[in-house]
């Protein structure tokens, strides 16, 4: 049989796999699929999780539990060879061995791209992945029992002070969630006050959101500065050393939560393989999704996802190239899987083209905003669209029914705001008394 490598498991290669398994047939292809997570992750949904208003595990989907047809490996690509058809896989334990195959699909997808800034590296966290998510939202609620036995002063400032680095999509969803939260959260601690949280978003552009208008962008430029955040637009970030924030525009302050969106990179991957890739770094296909080079089509490649410069046939993409989203890496590794069986059975592939459907993003409890064309909304309205779009968005229907009961157990008993930080160290409360031997 011939062999498919899907490489990565997110949203392009976990759809990818799930359109394979229906659609070939019994002893068609053997399918594979590779990666270091055992679980494909809804990255919409991070900035709620960050902010306790879903729970961790319902924001994502395992592999093996919706994949029963395909073989899930858990470990790393980390080298491409097409001239043999080879990959190397390497694993958490134990030694890389390399498997062959007859396919390749990559849709290894991106990382966090950051820039060589003093202190970021460090001392900033990104929102990439359901841990980093998770770790935000303990860190916060853990400054809050932190700063409510602490004196008014620098100290206090600093726990209570939370800074998100860049002013697209994610940073603003992430930000105004976690106002939301903190905002919330002042009414259980007695010695502490709405006004000594302090939230900042640091913005190199001069608007923020670019994916919807002016107008609903300064709509939520005003609730924020109505909610007691503080945007800095055409600023940047010039050091993070230590927690302490230093601005281009002279400002300083200390900040103990630091959180990095301020774009993404396709997966360094693709440095260690032998197929085209373009300036940026990411894998050339053409608009049917197979992999391209100056000669043509690569035979036996795919490509699609953020770590794939996939042609924007609308005419609406950035640079001519999809943007890197979920609406269209769940479309493109649907389409992967229909155009991978057609190669098999000798049907030429079809293109990948999709009209954005508009943007959506939740800022805080009750809070959203929606833009499609011309047609904007704002407020609770636009919140519900949010949840109802992307709930249903969710993959398989065993994690949408998780979500929506969260949803509704959340509007009557309201948000946990327990902090598990302490799970980053397990072992430390049975060692602590832990008996040993005598000296």
């Amino acid at each position: 049989m011939p062999k498919i490598l899907i490489v990565g498991g997110g949203y392009a290669g976990f759809y990818t796999a799930l359109g394979l398994e229906k659609l070939l047939a019994a002893g068609e292809a053997e399918v594979i699929l590779v990666d270091p997570l055992p679980y494909m992750t809804y990255q919409p949904f991070l900035p709620e999780v960050a902010a306790g208003a879903i729970e961790p595990r319902h924001a994502v989907v395992s592999h093996r539990r919706h994949l029963d047809k395909t073989e899930v490996i858990n470990a790393r690509v980390t080298g491409i060879n097409h001239g043999s058809k080879t990959a190397t896989i390497t694993p958490e334990l134990g030694e890389p061995w390399e498997i062959a195959y007859d396919i390749v699909v990559v849709t290894a997808g991106a990382v966090s791209r950051t820039f060589p800034i003093p202190g970021v590296a460090d001392e900033a966290i990104g929102l990439k992945t359901i841990e980093e998510a998770v770790a935000v939202r303990d860190r916060l609620l853990a400054n809050f029992d932190r700063a409510a036995n602490l004196p008014a002063g620098p100290e206090r400032d600093r726990l209570l002070t939370f800074t998100v680095i860049g002013g697209g999509f994610a940073g603003i969803e992430v930000f105004g969630e976690l106002r939301s939260l903190a905002s919330a959260l002042v009414k259980f601690y007695p010695t502490l006050t709405f006004d000594d949280t302090s939230f900042h978003l640091v913005e190199a552009m001069g608007r923020i959101m670019p994916e919807v208008s002016l107008k609903t962008s300064h709509w939520v430029l005003k609730n924020l500065a109505q909610r007691g955040a503080e945007v800095h637009l055409e600023t940047q970030l010039v050091s993070a050393v230590d927690g302490r924030i230093e601005l281009s525009t002279g400002e300083s302050f200390e900040s103990d939560l630091i959180i990095w969106t301020a774009g993404v990179m396709a997966n360094p991957i693709m440095r260690n393989t032998d197929l085209p890739t373009e300036e940026r770094g990411r894998l050339r296909v053409g608009a049917d999704l197979r992999v391209r080079n100056d000669d043509g089509v690569v035979e036996g490649a795919w490509g699609a996802g953020d770590v794939s410069a996939v042609p924007d046939l609308t005419g609406k993409g950035v640079g001519g190239y999809c943007v890197p989203n979920a609406q269209h890496a769940v479309r493109e590794g649907k389409l992967m899987a229909k155009n991978v069986v057609g190669s098999l059975r000798g049907d030429a592939p079809a293109d990948y083209r999709h009209d954005n459907l508009g943007a959506v993003a939740s800022i805080g409890l009750g809070i959203g905003v929606f833009q499609s064309g011309k047609i904007a909304i704002t407020g609770f309205p636009a919140w519900i669209m949010h949840r109802g779009y992307h709930g249903l968005a969710m993959p398989t229907w065993e994690r949408k029914i998780r979500v929506f009961t969260g949803f509704v157990l959340n509007f009557f008993l309201s948000r946990d705001i327990v902090s598990i930080e302490a799970r980053e160290t397990p072992r430390s409360a049975f060692a602590e008394y832990a008996s040993r031997p005598k000296v």
